[in-house]
């Protein structure tokens, strides 16, 4: 059994990681790191686990794990990889932002690679040390791979994307409030939100000198979980031509899908699915994505790049059913 670890253990997404590596048949979970929540058990913070695990928070550290997950706040897996030294052997996913930019990505001779498998699973399967990606950056990315792999992304894209009141984090704030998110709706951070520049990254590794912009505008919606974007951009193809170019791009995908349906969100919550679909509406190509901000956005992934990494069934711990009903 391969011999697991997490630091950062309260948040929203450590509470996913655990419960899929918890149920995943092929490790264990060795230790989960807390300085908040120290000496109490998992389940008391993450109650949808009791019955499951009786396992406690510890500030205790196994620096031979086979694998280590970092779910902290941005800019705290830098911190903890300078106090901590660990095995040569340790694998890294680091799941907050430090090493998702290429400008960023080296510690320590530590080389991150960018954990979207859907743009680069042959180099994550050799990597050992991995970023994984933001949740509103896979959702777009998602939407426009097979595109700026064409050389197709020609002009701005203009991005409306709405996401549940978990990707905000479990730290109380004006807008994380009940009585303020309830029959209620915002943007925030329009046009500079920091995964733009993820996005910017990737479609200049795949349709090289990009250079028009992503026209983002992230909102928050009054539900849980999931982000629901749109996206689009002028093309010149059929609609008949796009839907072939994303089935073939996406056809050995083991989590994408695309869609002759139109889709909504209740189809991907509680899953690692991310689900598109295409129109045509004149000159403009508009592409819809769903996925679960905790999964598919965060934990999820995670555990797809853990499988990828150590020669597992890309799928093993990940076959979720949606929370339709």
């Amino acid at each position: 059994m391969l011999q697991v670890g997490i630091i950062g253990g309260a948040g929203y997404t450590a509470g996913e990681l655990i419960r899929l590596l918890i149920h995943h048949p092929k490790v264990e979970l060795n230790f989960v790191y807390s300085t908040s929540n120290f000496g109490k058990k998992i389940n008391t913070i993450h109650q949808d686990l009791v019955g499951t695990t009786n396992m406690f928070f510890t500030k205790e550290i196994n620096p031979e794990v086979d694998v280590l997950f970092l779910c902290l706040g941005h800019g705290n897996s830098k911190k903890i990889l300078k106090k901590h030294t660990f095995s040569k052997v340790t694998k890294i996913i680091d799941l907050g932002n430090d090493f998702r930019l290429v400008a960023n990505e080296g510690f320590e001779n530590k080389d991150f690679v960018y954990g979207l498998p859907e743009l680069q699973k042959e180099t994550i399967v050799k990597a050992n040390y991995i970023a994984n990606p933001g949740c509103f950056a896979t959702a777009i990315q998602l939407a426009l791979l097979p595109l700026a792999k064409h050389g197709l992304v020609k002009d701005d894209v203009h991005v409306n994307a709405v996401t549940g009141a978990t990707g905000a984090g479990t730290s109380l704030s004006k807008t994380t409030h009940f009585t303020w998110r309830d029959n209620n709706f915002s943007t925030y951070k329009a046009f500079t939100h920091q995964h733009v520049a993820e996005v910017n990254q990737t479609l200049n590794q795949l349709h090289g000198n990009y250079d028009s912009d992503i026209m983002f505008i992230p909102n928050r919606g009054d539900f849980s979980r999931g982000i629901y974007a749109t996206a689009y951009t002028k093309y010149e193809g059929t609609l008949d031509e796009a839907k072939a170019m994303y089935k073939a791009f996406y056809n050995d995908s083991k989590f994408t899908y695309v869609s002759d349906e139109e889709i909504h969100l209740k189809q991907v919550v509680n899953t690692n699915k991310c689900l598109l679909h295409l129109q045509k509406h004149n000159n403009k190509l508009l592409v819809v994505s769903a996925i679960d901000n905790l999964l598919k956005g965060a934990s999820g992934q995670a555990v797809q790049n853990m499988n990828l990494m150590n020669g597992f069934e890309e799928v093993e711990g990940l076959q979720l059913k949606a929370n339709y009903f």
